[in-house]
């Protein structure tokens, strides 16, 4: 009897010591676990003294890093608004002078606003005729050894050989090149007086028979300017391909920059100056002396009469807008009075236009 009761309290007293056992485990854990968490917090693992510090430099750091982003954010913001209030302003004042020169190629050019109300073909080629007769600047040229240059650019094509312009400077210096665009151009007059007072001199007529000839001071190229390069595939089946862009021309000749651009393309001239003008080719040439016909569209230029006049208009705003100004109007009185097969006002169907870039900056030594 004795003996069941001893087994019976030491079962008690074992039960007893590892419940207590248990819970002092608990206790301890427990303890533990809070001042964990009160000294790191939660989702981070304890760290050294050292590695607080590095932590908190890092803050220091990243917090420094946010401020320069957010300064950045703010910089941009501010940039924006002076872009669009540069924008605004150049919308507000349309002035040719002050409006800079895409240097990017472009897919289309600007159209300008119809000149009436009404998009009639009277109020486009009024506008339009009076543009391409008043010249916008005053060519001056000193006398002495100008003269010669003088005498083969009276009549139909005029260069400018004012002093504060470039190209008497670069025929002075030896520096002057000239390019020359026609098809079966029998008058030379402008590129010869040009070549005799020191030009490089290029003529360039796909109806040559041979491919480069070198006549007196002047080459010969059979090549001539067009709005786009030939199909590779057409190329390759014929022997010589004799029209290229202006922009693979001066890059197969080596030329950075052309003083003088005389163009006579027998109605190609719109789209060629339109190619021009979406390449910012025109950054490269001097002046641009170029002969257009209106008694048709030309060659792709499709529309209404309304339409088409005012495109031509816009492609010579263009110019305008690339800094060229007119200085020079020729209509020969023996060409018949057609405009678009109409007579409009009486108007000539071929001018010759005169431009002169007036910020012009060529180098000293050109390629």
């Amino acid at each position: 009897m004795d003996m069941g009761r001893e087994r019976l309290t030491l079962g008690l007293l074992l039960r007893l010591s590892i419940l207590l056992t248990a819970v002092c485990v608990c206790i301890h854990v427990y303890l533990e676990t809070g001042w964990q968490g009160f000294q790191t917090p939660p989702g981070r693992p304890p760290q050294s003294k050292q590695k607080s510090g590095q932590q908190g430099r890092r803050g220091q750091v990243s917090a420094e890093s946010e401020e320069r982003g957010i300064k950045r954010r703010i910089s941009y913001v501010h940039t924006l608004k002076k872009d669009r209030a540069s924008r605004k302003r150049d919308r507000e004042d349309p002035s040719p002078a002050l409006r800079p020169h895409r240097k990017t190629p472009r897919w289309h050019i600007d159209l300008q606003p119809w000149a009436g109300e009404g998009r009639s073909l009277e109020d486009e080629a009024k506008r339009f005729l009076s543009f391409i007769t008043t010249p916008q600047v005053f060519c001056a040229s000193s006398p002495g050894e100008e003269e010669a240059v003088q005498e083969g650019s009276t009549g139909d094509w005029a260069v400018c050989l004012d002093p504060k312009y470039s190209l008497i400077h670069r025929i002075q210096s030896k520096h002057c090149r000239v390019y020359s665009f026609g098809l079966g151009v029998d008058d030379r007059s402008l590129e010869r007086s040009l070549a005799s007072s020191g030009c490089e001199v290029h003529c360039f007529d796909p109806s040559l028979k041979q491919p480069h000839l070198q006549q007196t001071e002047m080459w010969l190229h059979r090549l001539s300017v067009d709005w786009r390069d030939p199909n590779p595939a057409i190329v390759a089946q014929r022997q010589h391909a004799n029209t290229k862009k202006l922009a693979t021309i001066l890059n197969d000749f080596g030329h950075r920059e052309v003083d003088v651009l005389k163009a006579d393309m027998e109605s190609a001239e719109w789209k060629i100056l339109e190619n021009l003008v979406l390449e910012g080719v025109l950054d490269s040439v001097g002046q641009l002396l170029l002969e257009i016909h209106l008694h048709w569209a030309g060659f792709e230029v499709g529309g209404d009469d309304p339409s088409v006049v005012r495109y031509w208009f816009s492609l010579l705003k263009e110019l305008q807008h690339a800094n060229f100004q007119l200085f020079h109007v020729h209509s020969d009185p023996n060409k018949p009075h057609l405009f678009l097969h109409k007579n409009v006002f009486n108007a000539s169907s071929t001018y010759t236009l005169s431009w002169v870039n007036t910020q012009w900056k060529p180098s000293r030594n050109p390629k």
